[in-house]
């Protein structure tokens, strides 16, 4: 899809907007281009999201960044590289080598064309009218069997050279020299990173669009060309939505022209800003779901939080991001193995991006282990691209499942606190039979362990214990919604003014300490779909019958489920959930099938005891289940529950 289109439908779509506080317009935006702008919960009969070459399973590689920060070079990268390939962590997916911040030197303003740093890259070094070349570098490491990365801003300026500025790598120069990021030459420099030095993966950074306001001491002190904030990392009704998405859009535009044959990942880094996990599927392949991590354990539960209750949100081709891996430092070094288990099962469950930062060339054998864990990478690169569900939280404990290609599930065990704790690990969590014995294999120590009906574990301080299992299905005939996520596109969720996400973990300043008043909820999606729980992390209930399983999610919405296994029904029992905050309005199920009405509930308001719906899908290639309230009095969220939803043999 080109700039023009995008930027047409979004123009469009603002005409449907709803007004904010303070005067802010939100504009939900639509998955698929064919929907109607007058009604986006009319059935496409498609699957909307880009059917993409690339990322089909979670990118895996190295990143230089909580490595050296800005302070890298060509012996570094190819250092790790080299560990890569040596170690054989490359022959188990680790194929992307990405530069992060601190490789630019300036751009020539005679063209504009990007300079490369070459006291810390010699083979950029090439002369002539180019100047300096990465083509050697990703030729060197395309010899190797490897992918090259790149790192870019959309704004004008890079996080650098707001938050580095002790560093002696910023680009040089004057103002238009130091102009680094994408802003006024997307098409230019993603056509040189691309097509002429051969890079396979970009991580565009937003900070340009960020912190660089004309009037600030920053900009003022280092004389910097500022640009009016687009993000307000604090109030999502400061940000521009329609606008950050736009900017995005012209890189990924840009990108496809310059990579015709589609090998290329394109990784958003406005860390969950801008209600990114609504459009990020439709631009890129990867989208950060936070801020950045830092290597400490509460730091860690942040940016899990941030992805583990979007399983809904991610499929194949398009991953949550909730940033680079730490392991090697801080709380997660080979001091804290522990620690360093955990977040890289985490990562794995989560089908997170599998990027390591740390200097390989002098790795321990431990840390090694630790990435190099061939089970547990399995999990996170299977190619039924489903990400684990949460079977049960609490502040101390979570267990999460995750389904996966073979037929087997895979279930973390995780404390998340700092003093032991037993957890019990039922048939239920696992959606199989409790009268039925249970396999399981621990992918750590290899152990194996049986059980019928539930276990229990003891957990060491921030332990987790991870297991592929095997045992009698639950659902004979067919598979329930919420155990098959990667293959559920939520098209339209129902929320109509984003909301910060308060389930998230919040930690002690990063960089703050204590000081002010503490952190804020700041990422939105609080009201999205979800699996086995309601959009406000409650119970599946209707008229007092609690349920298991199921897809909670609000009036207004549109999910798209593929119907890859041939299944032949479609089952569900519906209903308004018990946890509604509008208990007034009324709603109707419907089932399509390819774009035609199967099935039709009633309408059903609160208090409605559960209404079965069903469908016969013989042949049908996408299911299409639409909640709608059309004649709402209130604005309110009006919760519903899609109660057992299943896909029948």
């Amino acid at each position: 899809m080109t700039v023009k289109s995008r930027l047409a439908r979004l123009s469009v779509l603002a005409t449907l907007s709803l007004t904010l506080p303070l005067g802010t317009t939100f504009i939900p935006v639509m998955a698929h281009a064919e929907v109607s702008a007058a009604d986006p919960l009319k059935p496409t009969g498609a699957w909307s999201i880009p059917q993409r070459k690339q990322a089909q399973t979670p990118p895996m590689g190295w990143n230089s960044w909580n490595a050296f920060r800005t302070e890298i070079d060509e012996a570094k990268v190819m250092g790790a590289a080299q560990a890569l390939v040596d170690s054989g962590l490359a022959t188990k997916g680790y194929v992307y080598v990405n530069l992060d911040d601190g490789w630019w030197l300036k751009r020539r303003q005679s063209d504009n064309r990007m300079q490369i740093r070459t006291n810390l890259f010699p083979s950029a070094k090439i002369g002539g009218t180019a100047g300096t070349s990465f083509r050697p570098f990703t030729d060197k490491l395309h010899g190797m069997g490897l992918k090259a990365g790149i790192y870019t801003d959309v704004g004008h300026n890079a996080c650098s050279q707001a938050y580095d500025l002790h560093s002696p790598n910023l680009p040089e120069g004057t103002t238009a020299e130091r102009e680094v990021g994408l802003y006024g030459h997307v098409d230019q420099d993603i056509a040189l990173y691309f097509a002429e030095w051969g890079f396979d993966y970009i991580k565009v950074d937003a900070c340009g669009i960020n912190v660089y306001a004309p009037n600030s001491d920053l900009v003022k002190t280092h004389a910097y060309n500022g640009i009016e904030p687009m993000i307000d990392q604090n109030a999502i009704s400061r940000t521009d939505i329609t606008g950050v998405r736009r900017l995005y859009d012209e890189v990924a535009d840009a990108l496809d022209k310059h990579n015709p044959d589609g090998d290329y990942i394109l990784a958003l880094c406005n860390w969950g800003t801008a209600d990114v996990r609504t459009w990020g599927k439709q631009t890129g392949h990867m989208w950060r779901t936070s801020g950045d991590i830092t290597p400490t354990w509460t730091r860690m539960l942040h940016n899990f939080d941030s992805a583990s209750t979007r399983a809904l949100y991610a499929q194949a081709g398009a991953w949550n991001d909730p940033d680079i891996l730490f392991i090697g430092h801080g709380e997660f070094d080979a001091n804290h193995l522990v620690q360093a288990r955990a977040h890289f099962t985490l990562w794995a469950m989560i089908n997170a991006p599998l990027l390591i930062s740390y200097d390989l060339r002098s790795a321990p054998q431990s840390l090694m282990d630790i990435w190099g864990n061939a089970d547990i990478i399995a999990l996170n690169q299977d190619k039924g691209g489903h990400q684990a569900v949460i079977a049960y939280a609490t502040d101390d404990v979570q267990i999460l499942v995750k389904s996966l290609s073979s037929g087997q599930k895979a279930t973390v065990l995780f404390n998340r606190t700092g003093a032991p704790i037993t957890v019990n690990l039922t048939a239920e969590h696992l959606k199989y039979l409790s009268d039925q014995p249970v396999q399981l294999k621990d992918l750590w120590s290899k152990d194996t362990h049986s059980f019928t009906g539930e276990t229990t574990f003891t957990l060491a301080p921030y332990e987790t214990r991870i297991f592929t299992t095997e045992g009698t299905r639950r659902l004979n005939d067919g598979v329930f919604l919420s155990e098959i996520p990667g293959q559920i596109n939520v098209a339209e969720d129902g929320i109509t003014a984003p909301m910060p996400d308060p389930a998230v973990h919040r930690m002690t300043g990063q960089w703050s300490g204590t000081r002010g008043t503490g952190e804020r909820p700041a990422y939105t999606g609080w009201g999205g779909a979800q699996a086995d729980s309601t959009p406000y992390d409650q119970n599946l209930q209707v008229a007092g019958q609690r349920f298991d399983t199921g897809i909670g999610i609000l009036a207004g919405s549109r999910l798209e489920v593929r119907n890859t296994e041939g299944h032949t029904r479609f089952e569900a029992h519906v209903g308004v959930d018990d946890s509604t905050l509008n208990t007034g309005d009324k709603v109707r199920f419907l089932v399509y099938g390819d774009g035609k009405l199967l099935a039709e509930s009633a309408d059903i308001g609160f208090g409605t005891s559960v209404q079965p719906l069903s469908a016969n899908i013989s042949g049908v290639k996408i299911v299409e289940l639409v909640v709608r309230a059309d004649n709402r009095q209130s604005d309110m969220p009006l919760i519903t529950t899609w109660a057992e939803a299943a896909l029948k043999k």
